[in-house]
This record gives structure tokens, C-alpha cells and sequence, in this order.
């Protein structure tokens, strides 16, 4: 038995360029989730509350990320923690009030708990466009943002991907540096327009 053929293979055109990942692959109008990292084919970095802080800096190093979610003993989601939460100010506030040094902060110390994390639900996003995540990053003055839906296995709430002000603009081909979120808006949305 033979299948009907749907796709016919072609030659190659003779001006043909060789396309370089990682840039200029999205736009405003893009669908919102070809921007998303989905932790259903990337995995998720993850710590535990009870790390120190040292070793959360050093895997947001070795892996090239500036999240990391916070897993609890029982392996839940605990909340997340930021490259700003562990070189801002924080750990030194932290660590005053405490009449601690920084060395002795945990990952649980420093992360923002699960009951604080603004998500946004896979539902809404698989219809957004990608300037509208960028809007709401924006508003919510934050450089991450994550998405939440329902694993078909449990019926239980997940953690189904993010989204990154600064993987946004890689994907723009604008390189997002530092802390300096109106800055970093300012530069993607100049891409966006331009």
C-alpha cells in the first residue's frame, strides 16, 4: 500500500543562503508562544531553597540563564530566583538585618515565594502576539514572566514555560544587557517598530 504523496521534493535554488539561528526570527505581530521557552522541550534550571546562594550564581553562569526556579524539599515549585535577586541589594539588606554574611544567604532567603509570582496562562498566550507579552513584562516592571497551565497526566496547575525580556530580544537580534529594564524595553521596542 502506498500513501499519496503530499510534500514533492525539489532542487536546491542556486542563491540560496544558509539561515543563522538566533535572530531577526520573530516580530510584534509574532504568535506570542514562538517566543515562549517551553519547559515541555527545554528543560528547566532549577536550585533548591536550601542551596546556598553562591552555588545559585554559579548555575545561572554554567547554564547562561538569569532564572532559576526554587524547588522545596518535595520537589514543588517554591518560587524563583533572579540574577538581580542574587547581585542587587537584596542579599546585603538581607544580610544586615540579620547580622549574617552574605556566604551564610540561602536560595530560600533571597527567592520570591510562589504565592508572589505573576504568571499568565498558556490559553491566553497561545492567541497573544508577542508585543503583547512585552507588554505586560513591561507593566509588571519585570524582565521575566511565567506561564502556567494544567499537566493532562494530574489535572494539576504547572509551570509550563517563561518568557524573557532578554531571550525576546535575542530573538530580535537586540543585545540585552544588565539590569536596566527601561532601557532593555527600549531597545526591544525599537526593534519591534523598526
Amino acid at each position: 500500500m502506498t500513501l499519496p504523496t503530499r510534500v514533492q521534493a525539489h532542487k536546491l535554488s542556486p542563491n540560496a543562503s544558509l539561515c543563522i539561528p538566533g535572530f531577526n526570527l520573530i516580530g510584534a505581530d509574532s504568535p506570542a508562544v514562538e517566543a515562549m521557552t517551553d519547559f515541555t522541550r527545554v528543560n528547566a534550571v532549577t536550585i533548591t531553597t536550601d542551596d546556598p546562594v553562591s552555588e545559585a550564581n554559579t548555575r545561572m553562569i554554567s547554564r547562561g540563564v538569569r532564572l532559576l526556579m526554587v524547588l522545596d524539599g518535595r520537589e514543588r515549585v517554591a518560587g524563583l530566583i533572579t540574577a538581580r535577586d542574587i547581585l542587587g541589594e537584596k542579599p546585603l539588606q538581607i544580610a544586615r538585618s540579620r547580622s549574617c554574611r552574605h556566604d551564610e544567604l540561602t536560595v530560600g532567603d533571597l527567592m520570591t515565594p510562589i504565592a508572589t509570582i505573576d504568571t499568565l496562562y498558556l490559553g491566553e498566550i497561545l492567541t497573544a502576539r508577542v508585543a503583547d507579552v512585552l507588554e505586560a513584562l513591561k507593566k509588571l516592571g519585570r524582565q521575566h514572566i511565567l506561564i502556567e497551565d494544567t499537566d493532562p497526566a494530574t489535572g494539576q496547575p504547572r509551570v509550563r514555560g517563561l518568557f524573557s525580556a532578554t531571550h525576546i530580544g535575542r530573538l530580535l537580534g537586540v543585545p540585552v544587557l544588565g539590569f536596566d529594564l527601561p532601557r532593555t524595553f527600549a531597545e526591544i521596542e525599537a526593534a519591534l517598530a523598526g
